[in-house]
C-alpha cells in the first residue's frame, strides 16, 4: 500500500483554498451582472440570484460607447504590441550581435531600467507629451507603453544562443543586417517572438493609468478607462459597472485561453530575466 504523503496533501489542500479565494471575486462579480439592482443592493449574503437578468449588459451594449472603445483598445494594443516586438528585436540584436562604441554602456542602461518602476515616469511623460501636443491622441497613448526593457534582454540572451556560424555564413552570402535579422534570427526564436507578444497585448490591452492620464476625451478612450464612465444619475448601479468589467475584461480572457501556452511561457521567460 502506498504510503500517506502529507505534505502532498497539505499542499493540494493549500493549493485548493488559493484557487478558492482567488475564484469567488470573480464569481461573485459575474453572478452579481445577472441579478436585478435591488437584489444587489439587498442586505445579507446572496450567493445566487432569484432572478436571472441580462439587463445590465443591455445597457452597456446600447448606452454606452462600449464598441468605441473597445476598437480604441484593440487599434492601440496592436500597435504597442508590433511596435514593441520590432524595436525590442531590433535591440536585442543589434546589443548581441554587432560591435559598436557605447554597446556595454546601452547594455547595462536597459539592465538598470529594471530599477525604475513606470509610475514613477508618469510626471515626465506627461509634461513631455503636453509638450508635444499629444494629449487625446493616440501618438500620446501608445508611445510611453513602448519602453519595456524586458523585451529586449530576452530577445538578446536568445540570439546570444544562435551559433555564431549561421551569422558567418550569412555574412559570406554578403546579407545585410536586417535580413539576418528577419530571415534568420527571428524564424529561429518565432516562439519566443510569439510569447512576448501576447503578453504585451495583453499588458496594452489592461492598461489603465496612463490611457487614465492622458485621455480626457470620451472618443479616445480605451475600454478599461471608458468603463469608469459608466453612472446613472440615481448613483452607481452595481450591476451595470460590474458588467461593463466583465466585457472589458472579456477579449483578455479569451486571448489567454486560446494562448494560455505561451502565456505562461513568456511570464516565465520574463521572471527568468528579473530573477
Amino acid at each position: 500500500m502506498k504510503a500517506f504523503d502529507l505534505g502532498g496533501a497539505i499542499l493540494a489542500v493549500i493549493t485548493v483554498l488559493s484557487a478558492i479565494v482567488w475564484a469567488f471575486p470573480l464569481y461573485w462579480g459575474i453572478i452579481t451582472t445577472l441579478k436585478p439592482e435591488f437584489q444587489v443592493v439587498e442586505p445579507g449574503f446572496n450567493p445566487w440570484p432569484r432572478t436571472f437578468t441580462l439587463e445590465a449588459y443591455i445597457h452597456i451594449l446600447t448606452h454606452t460607447n462600449i464598441g468605441l472603445w473597445y476598437l480604441n483598445s484593440l487599434m492601440t494594443s496592436l500597435a504597442v504590441t508590433v511596435l514593441v516586438v520590432l524595436m525590442g528585436a531590433g535591440a536585442g540584436y543589434a546589443i548581441s550581435q554587432l560591435d559598436f562604441p557605447g554597446r556595454r554602456i546601452l547594455w547595462f542602461m536597459i539592465l538598470a531600467s529594471f530599477m525604475v518602476p513606470i509610475q514613477a515616469l508618469i510626471v515626465n511623460h506627461f509634461v513631455l507629451m503636453s509638450q508635444f501636443k499629444l494629449i487625446n491622441s493616440w501618438l500620446g497613448v501608445i508611445l510611453p507603453q513602448l519602453i519595456v526593457p524586458v523585451v529586449v534582454i530576452v530577445y538578446k540572451q536568445f540570439f546570444d544562443s544562435v551559433p555564431k556560424e549561421f551569422r558567418e555564413a550569412a555574412v559570406m552570402d554578403s546579407a545585410s543586417e536586417f535580413r539576418m535579422l528577419f530571415k534568420i534570427f527571428l524564424p529561429m526564436n518565432w516562439g519566443v517572438t510569439t510569447a512576448l507578444a501576447i503578453i504585451t497585448f495583453i499588458g496594452a490591452w489592461n492598461a489603465f493609468l496612463w490611457p487614465f492620464l492622458i485621455t480626457t476625451k470620451e472618443e479616445m478612450m480605451n475600454v478599461t478607462v471608458g468603463i469608469t464612465q459608466v453612472h446613472d444619475a440615481f448613483g452607481v448601479q452595481y450591476a451595470r459597472e460590474l458588467a461593463a468589467a466583465v466585457l472589458a475584461g472579456l477579449p483578455v480572457a479569451i486571448v489567454y485561453l486560446i494562448f494560455q501556452r505561451r502565456v505562461t511561457q513568456a511570464i516565465m521567460l520574463s521572471a527568468g530575466v528579473k530573477g
